[in-house]
């Protein structure tokens, strides 16, 4: 009785297995098949062996489609060349920062901006001068440039009317000779903050009379009256940064900020007759510009009485931010410090991790000194 039923089993395995050798014959090749499908019908076409051994062999394999390879890496994303390594931020003079800037709830633009140098410049460095830039007006900004990675809303939070206290119960606490202010922008305020960035200055000033303290400023759209007004509160270097050349500006930056506006800015502060105050900017390398395009800029900073210029390789923050098109040799940058040098410029800073406020403080105090020797 078994062996009957193992026979008619048999045999209608095998009236199946030869009807679809006739189809496969039969039929024009299917254009999809499952992989499993394609094993049996090689099988079919290849083997020698009886009806009995074919029905008593082990099932067929399934034929698994290999694993895909992961995509190449994109051509936009160059790699980091040896020489941009930057200090790690362990030392003890930073963690005493980054305690104080968590305490009173501050914003520092080393962070916000994920600067490379928050390591050497927090720790001091060999001379153990150090130097943080404090961001204030909060840490959202009206502006999308496509370069920065501070945050961006077009209704940022209100502005905390304790700042300016706390921002100098920080300094007096740190005990510093040089700090850097910066701010986001603030479109969104009636006086885009212009005031409330007077009264910081004015607050550290009136703790530290000794402080020399440089602020890094929005544009305010170009109105005069809001620049002259954080112009004279007391500061002594007004830095604006023009980012990147002429040409690549619409690119780079927000339609707000423009080219000729902001050297309008620094023009306009060197005109002020109420200020002597030296004006700084910057210039980051790598998104595209030429040798010409660099050249072009640094005569325009001229022009308007500029006296300190910065060069520093861009770095892209984020994956949704402008690729990296170069990154500059540490040579090209020694050349873009002589070359601003013989154009008449006070101070140059030139180099791939240096930024608008790197060593700030070590920069001008060398020049202070240097041009009081010369007195």
């Amino acid at each position: 009785m078994l062996r009957t039923t193992l026979q008619q089993s048999t045999s209608r395995m095998a009236n199946r297995l030869l009807q679809q050798r006739c189809l496969s014959s039969a039929l024009p090749e299917v254009t999809k098949t499952s992989p499993r499908l394609e094993a049996l019908r090689n099988q079919l076409a290849h083997d020698d062996g009886t009806l009995d051994d074919f029905a008593t062999a082990a099932a067929v394999t399934t034929v698994r489609p290999k694993n895909k390879k992961a995509p190449p890496r994109s051509s936009k994303i160059l790699r980091k060349p040896s020489w941009l390594k930057a200090l790690p931020a362990d030392s003890d003079n930073y963690q005493k920062l980054r305690s104080t800037v968590r305490e009173l709830g501050l914003a520092t633009v080393c962070e916000e901006a994920r600067c490379p140098n928050i390591g050497e410049c927090w720790g001091g460095g060999e001379d153990g001068s150090a130097t943080a830039t404090i961001m204030i007006m909060g840490d959202t900004c009206t502006r999308g440039c496509r370069f920065c990675s501070v945050k961006t809303s077009r209704a940022p939070p209100p502005l905390d009317p304790e700042e300016p206290h706390k921002v100098s119960t920080a300094i007096a606490k740190w005990g510093l000779d040089y700090v850097v202010l910066t701010s986001v922008d603030r479109d969104d305020l009636e006086d885009q903050g212009s005031n409330h960035f007077a009264q910081v200055i004015q607050q550290l000033k009136l703790k530290s009379p000794n402080l020399l303290v440089e602020a890094l400023c929005p544009d305010f759209q170009g109105q005069e009256d809001l620049i002259e007004r954080v112009a004279t509160s007391g500061l002594d270097v007004f830095a604006h940064n023009m980012e990147t050349v002429e040409r690549l500006t619409p690119k780079v930056r927000d339609r707000r900020a423009g080219y000729q506006q902001s050297l309008h800015v620094l023009d306009f502060v060197k005109s002020l007759p109420s200020t002597a105050c030296l004006t700084k900017t910057s210039l980051m390398l790598g998104l595209g510009e030429t040798a010409e395009d660099i050249r072009t800029t640094l005569r325009d900073l001229r022009r308007v009485d500029c006296d300190v210029v910065t060069f520093g390789q861009y770095l892209q923050p984020t994956k949704r931010h402008l690729p990296v098109q170069e990154y500059i040799a540490p040579e090209a940058f020694e050349a873009w410090q002589k070359e601003a040098e013989d154009m008449g410029f006070k101070y140059v800073a030139s180099g791939p991790l240096v930024r608008s406020s790197y060593k700030a403080g070590e920069f001008f105090l060398k020049n202070y000194i240097q041009n009081k020797k010369a007195a």
